[in-house]
């Protein structure tokens, strides 16, 4: 008999050695994303304020991913037996479920009591010594103790990429009547499991600079992060930016969607890169892939609008893909889409050409860490 019931998209990762193959694959692939925005900026497509920021989350998602190592470590084992493990979306993304991203956030909140409440360290590792040379037996609960200690260790560094990271400011250019600022935030997807990173040039008519304006920094802030979800188009926030502060004027909106990953081991997505993977037969640390988009957003030009009775008001005119209409459709100006990815299965993917993939920038790196771009 059949079960035609629906499987879940998450899958908990309570196999001892399964886990730590998936932290490890996954240093890898965080080592990687940071020399990808470094050929990035060598090409043109980032400039040096955007690779700034775009690397400082690249890292706080490998913090993350260290943190997390530890956290389940030694999951299946003596005392880590009832701690639950690492759910990750073996569907969509391949990454772990947003509800992993808020443990980890209130874990923080806690972690200098929790570290109160543990042995240090050297402590820790001398009685396993002691157990391993007195008692002969292999101390598993204090492996597991160390590894939590290891973890809120990590979360007390900071740094991390959170499910929220509020939007920051970095000034540009203008002192007086008119300064422009690039405004930066990024979430983690709840309803697609992914982080996605939000770049905004703004320019600033107000007659106090943004960050010290007690009134409008907040209110843009929170605006911000309100409308900091994957299903909206760019167009869509790029217009309430614009609409909901008369004197803060959006020029130039981008966003990042670092994922999904696919690995034929790992994941269950459909289409052409599955079968690349199934087919390369790669190696242990080589069988994966990471897709990264880049949606981009101009304004085109100023208008005027009436504002009350005597005032007026300006309107960004934003420029929409003009090929075969896909402006409305995606709400961008331009949207690039990458993957990166080793050398085997790219060889693969070279060979069988699926169809979609010839526009696709391909971001190839080697066993020494080089990347190159094809």
């Amino acid at each position: 008999m059949t079960d035609h019931a629906p499987k879940s998209d998450h899958v908990g990762l309570a196999d001892l050695a399964v886990n730590r193959r998936y932290f490890t694959k996954f240093e890898r692939i965080t080592g990687h994303l940071g020399r990808v925005a470094g050929v990035m900026h060598a090409q043109g497509s980032l400039a040096r304020d955007e690779v700034e920021i775009l690397t400082g989350y690249l890292q706080g998602i490998a913090y993350s991913f260290r943190a997390l190592g530890m956290k389940y470590l030694f999951v299946g084992r003596g005392a880590a037996q009832s701690h639950a493990a690492l759910q990750m979306d073996n569907h969509e993304s391949g990454f772990p479920v947003f509800n992993e991203l808020l443990v980890m956030a209130n874990d923080a909140q806690q972690a200098r009591q929790r570290l109160d409440g543990l042995p240090g360290t050297e402590q820790l590792k001398a009685q396993m010594v002691e157990q391993i040379i007195g008692a002969r037996q292999i101390p598993t609960r204090l492996q597991f103790a160390l590894s939590q200690r290891l973890y809120y260790e990590e979360l007390q560094r900071g740094h991390l990429f959170w499910a929220q990271n509020d939007p920051q400011i970095v000034w540009q250019s203008g002192l007086s009547d008119r300064r422009r600022y690039l405004l930066h935030w990024a979430v983690y997807d709840s309803q697609i499991n992914l982080p996605t990173i939000y770049m905004m040039e703004v320019e600033d008519s107000g007659r106090r600079a943004l960050a010290k304006d007690e009134g409008r920094w907040p209110e843009c802030q929170a605006h911000l992060m309100g409308q900091a979800l994957g299903g909206l188009k760019l167009l869509t926030i790029a217009r309430g930016v614009d609409e909901a502060f008369a004197n803060l004027h959006p020029k130039r909106l981008r966003r990042f969607h670092v994922g999904p990953m696919y690995s034929h081991r790992y994941t269950r997505q459909t289409g052409p890169l599955r079968e690349v993977l199934r087919d390369a037969a790669a190696s242990e640390g080589q069988d994966w892939a990471l897709a990264w988009t880049d949606e981009v957003l101009e304004s085109e030009r100023v208008t005027s609008e009436r504002s009350g009775w005597f005032g007026t008001v300006e309107r960004e005119i934003f420029a929409l893909d003009p090929f075969a209409g896909r402006g409305a459709e995606t709400g961008a100006t331009r949207q690039t889409r990458s993957i990166i990815l080793p050398e085997r299965p790219y060889q693969v993917l070279a060979e069988k050409r699926p169809p979609g993939f010839s526009s696709v920038t391909k971001y190839v790196v080697s066993p020494a860490g080089r990347v190159l771009s094809y």
